[in-house]
């Protein structure tokens, strides 16, 4: 019996399946295609997501994105899971063209208030004032109106958020990296915002993410190299985790190009 199976998985038919189940239940390869997410994850970073960490999606044959089953729970995944949590990084689909697959960082969650003030994040968790008072420090708690909001949450804890000083409001930039007036996230969806804040096409723009696009979280990356095609091993079988660490208390310098992406 198990030569039976050791030669079908050597097969080229046993090879094909065992590869789609990896990448339909496992792990899928993906390539960073933008600088939204720098200096935590650079374009050229290849890794490999974690499909299991949220559910299990609806599998798909790869790079073709065709459904291999029908979404019988309208949620986009076989077997729902944990949700994402509040500073986790995820990798979904575009809401406005699923095909698309993007990488941003969660900062709110269903019933929490977000807004912008002078490219500052704020947020009011849905758990309400006591919670903030327990889990943040003073300095970065305002009140507004009776509820307490916490001032740009997950810079002190991920060291990859930034904003590029060059980037004025005169008017040559969209206004929603300066200023959004407070919104409620939606119940099982989530707003998703990248670390290179200034630069990012995220949430802001087009909106919170339901569960059912949400994919995984990035596991490690296998591989990555600049846009000389130069080797980065610094990053190579590291994780997002030891990436952030490694910042910590140092001063990074980032080349911005224009434009959100």
């Amino acid at each position: 019996m198990l030569k039976k199976i050791y030669n079908w998985s050597g097969s080229w038919t046993g090879t094909i399946i065992i590869v789609l189940v990896v990448m339909s239940f496992v792990a899928q390869a993906f390539v960073i295609p933008s600088g939204s997410m720098k200096n935590t994850l650079l374009i050229g970073d290849m890794l490999f997501v974690k499909k299991f960490s949220y559910g299990i999606p609806i599998p798909r044959i790869p790079w073709l994105e065709i459904k291999l089953l029908p979404d019988f729970n309208d949620n986009g995944h076989l077997i729902e899971g944990d949700k994402p949590k509040r500073g986790e990084i995820v990798v979904f689909r575009y809401p406005a063209d699923e095909k698309i697959h993007f990488v941003k960082r969660c900062v709110g969650v269903g019933g929490d208030l977000i807004a912008i003030q002078n490219k500052q994040l704020l947020l009011h968790p849905h758990e309400g004032n006591d919670y903030v008072k327990q889990n943040y420090k003073k300095e970065q708690i305002v009140n507004i109106d009776n509820k307490l909001w916490v001032i740009n949450p997950y810079k002190n804890k991920h060291p990859g958020i930034h904003n590029d000083e060059n980037v004025q409001n005169n008017g040559l930039y969209h206004q929603e990296l300066f200023n959004i007036a407070p919104i409620q996230v939606p119940q099982g969806e989530y707003f998703m915002m990248g670390d290179n804040r200034d630069h990012s096409n995220d949430s802001r723009f087009w909106g919170t993410v339901p569960y059912k696009y949400i994919v995984g979280t990035p596991w490690i990356i296998y591989f990555s190299w600049n846009e000389d095609k130069q080797i980065r091993w610094n990053r190579v079988f590291r994780t997002p985790t030891s990436i952030e660490a490694d910042m910590y208390g140092k001063i990074i310098n980032t080349n911005h190009k224009e434009g959100i992406y």
